[in-house]
């Protein structure tokens, strides 16, 4: 039986690219909290998927299966957040709510990592017979 390691990581491996992903756009956010008229950014897993789905190529096998054409999801995963307070420079930064956003998605990484070393670890031990 062949190992197929999409199926194995069970997500986990595309969860943490998401996680760093959204790692790095709050960071630009906090890098910018000073910068006049700089809009705060987030990744939803959401938006986030539908970017990934995007690259999908349907395959039909049958003239009677839908055509794969046209298939989009939403447009890009990077979207703007709304401020809670605005700024008289326009900068819609919440430092607050930043820090709180990337420690979150912190803890969130690491709890993806550990279930993806633990995957692999059982997945070690399968094949070592240990």
């Amino acid at each position: 039986m062949a190992i197929s390691f999409a199926s194995a990581f069970a997500g986990h491996d595309k969860t943490l690219e998401f996680r760093s992903a959204r790692a790095a756009v709050l960071a630009n956010n906090i890098a910018n909290a000073d910068t006049p008229n700089y809009k705060a950014r987030d990744i939803s897993f959401d938006s986030f998927l539908n970017s990934e789905s995007k690259k999908l190529q349907l395959a039909g096998t049958n003239s009677r299966h839908i055509s794969g054409e046209g298939f989009s999801g939403e447009p890009e995963g990077l979207l703007y957040r709304n401020a809670n307070q605005p700024s008289l420079d326009g900068n819609t930064v919440d430092m607050q709510r930043e820090q709180a956003e990337y420690a979150q998605n912190s803890l969130q990484f690491d709890t993806s990592f550990m279930f993806l070393d633990r995957k692999i670890n059982g997945m070690k031990k399968a094949l070592t017979g240990n």
